[in-house]
């Protein structure tokens, strides 16, 4: 039986390091405006996976990388810690305003 072997693409490191670069600058910009920043990584399917980011400040914000391998070298670059799961003292550090509270009513009635 023959062995299945995975081929990259050429170029697509050096592509995958740029993609990681930018994604760790605007990580690094969101931890500069918000006093430092924690994030997790969450896969999404075909999609990607979300860099979920909170500031130290209580905002939040959110990027998305084309694979979960540059999400993670994103994230190294940057220098931020990350969290295996959205939940406990993490997750209490989100500060939810107005805008928040109002969308999430209207999801649950519909809106």
């Amino acid at each position: 039986m023959a062995e299945t072997q995975t081929v990259e693409a050429p170029g697509r490191a050096a592509k995958d390091e740029r993609r990681a670069a930018k994604l760790a600058k605007r990580i690094g910009a969101f931890a500069q405006a918000h006093g430092g920043a924690e994030g997790q990584l969450a896969y999404i399917g075909e999609h990607g996976t979300r860099i979920v980011l909170v500031g130290e400040d209580g905002g939040w914000g959110d990027l998305v990388a084309d694979t979960y391998e540059v999400a993670q070298k994103a994230v190294e670059k940057a220098g931020i810690t990350v969290h295996e799961d959205f939940d406990g003292d993490f997750a209490a550090k989100v500060e939810t305003g107005p805008y928040e509270w109002k969308r999430m009513a209207g999801i649950q009635l519909g809106g």
